[in-house]
């Protein structure tokens, strides 16, 4: 049976989720702190020491604030990743590993032997979470470009930071938009211009020229099969709003000295970062049965409420709820009520919808680490 995220953390003893007592949230101050990035451009391991106890309950987080009061350069991400991983660890755990993955696995690592280069496709919002953590180990030293799909989605502010962080790593970025084919050309010369050596080794082989192979990898419902659509501007890959379209690896012609590989997404078989887990819920680039709707809309609303850019304030003056937007799981029922006759999933899938639709604006739900 799924658990139900609590509506407030309150300082009491007999609050309890499945029979269970709660975790009471430390009063230090967060020590969270991020593992020092790797130089392949893996995803830091954000290990969480201790939380902020920002009081779950309504009479507490009145006295937070308009989070609109806090200057976005200032926000602390560090404690908002600390507190979301509190906020996780209540929840029926977010899974999905459909059966088709461990064999599209094995695959694609074979298959890998023969790319001379791999983009790997992320979700601008949540570049960090939709980095599957094998990646570096399957691809050893062959050449990668991380394409940060979706980038309609995010500020001019977010793009220039995440093109900072990777330029600071050596890593080639491109940001793209696979609905437009924003970021095609540049990705298709930066493929090219990374194996510029291909050909020339197999010359002084005495062996032929061929075609360039480029690998697409990533995460379900990322954006692979719009991107190389776009690229060889016809509908070659079947692609869709939702995970799980692709079931099967497919090379692809593009021109004469370019080959693409179509994949499937790749999802690790345990998530073992749940926060990391719900963000991909949140972004739907997780399949729908993995999570129950609910409480990941409540977690969203609370993380809404803390972040500069939409605010409490926000949130109520777009649904009319009275409810201080920091106790999630009340607000989604408030709503629930006003518009759905108790519908709690209804509301939920409101929330959720209006999200990945902009309608609090475009929101990343991740910054860059410190290097």
């Amino acid at each position: 049976m799924a658990a139900h995220l609590s509506g407030v953390w309150l300082n009491s003893p007999a609050v309890t989720l499945a029979g269970k007592p709660l975790p009471r949230r430390s009063t230090r101050s967060p020590s969270a702190t991020l593992s020092a990035a790797h130089p392949s451009t893996s995803a830091p391991t954000i290990q969480i020491v201790g939380g902020k106890n920002y009081g779950w309950n309504v009479m507490e987080s009145s006295r937070v604030g308009n989070t609109l009061e806090i200057d976005p350069e200032e926000f602390d991400w560090v404690e908002l990743e600390s507190d979301l991983h509190h906020w996780a660890k209540v929840l029926r755990p977010v899974q999905c590993y459909p059966g088709h993955i461990a064999k599209t696995e094995k695959e694609l690592k074979d298959q890998l032997k023969l790319m001379d280069v791999v983009i790997e496709v992320r979700d601008a919002r949540i570049p960090m979470s939709t980095s599957h953590p094998l990646m570096d180990s399957w691809l050893g030293n062959r050449k990668r470009i991380i394409v940060l799909n979706r980038d309609d989605m995010i500020t001019t502010a977010d793009r220039n930071a995440w093109a900072s962080y990777y330029s600071r790593l050596g890593t080639k970025v491109v940001f793209s938009n696979g609905k437009l084919g924003m970021g095609t050309l540049k990705l298709t010369r930066l493929a090219k211009e990374l194996s510029v050596g291909v050909n020339i080794k197999r010359k002084t082989k005495g062996l032929l020229p061929r075609p360039v192979r480029a690998g697409i990898v990533g995460y379900p419902n990322v954006g692979k099969s719009s991107l190389i659509n776009r690229l060889l501007k016809r509908r070659m890959c079947p692609a869709a709003p939702r995970p799980g379209v692709t079931r099967e690896l497919k090379w692809v012609r593009f021109g004469k000295d370019l080959e693409l590989l179509d994949s499937p997404g790749i999802i690790p078989m345990r998530i073992n970062d749940q926060s990391a887990a719900v963000k991909l819920a949140i972004c739907d680039d997780i399949g729908e049965r993995s999570y129950d709707f609910s409480e990941v809309a409540a977690i969203l609303v609370q993380l809404l409420a803390r972040l500069p850019t939409v605010g409490n304030k926000a949130l109520q003056d777009r649904y009319k709820i009275d409810t201080d937007a920091r106790v999630g799981k009340i607000f989604v029922q408030k709503l629930a009520l006003r518009l759905f006759n108790g519908d709690t999933h209804q509301a939920a899938f409101r929330i959720m919808s209006d999200f990945r639709k902009g309608k609090f604006g475009w929101v990343a739900l991740e910054t860059p680490p410190k290097l």
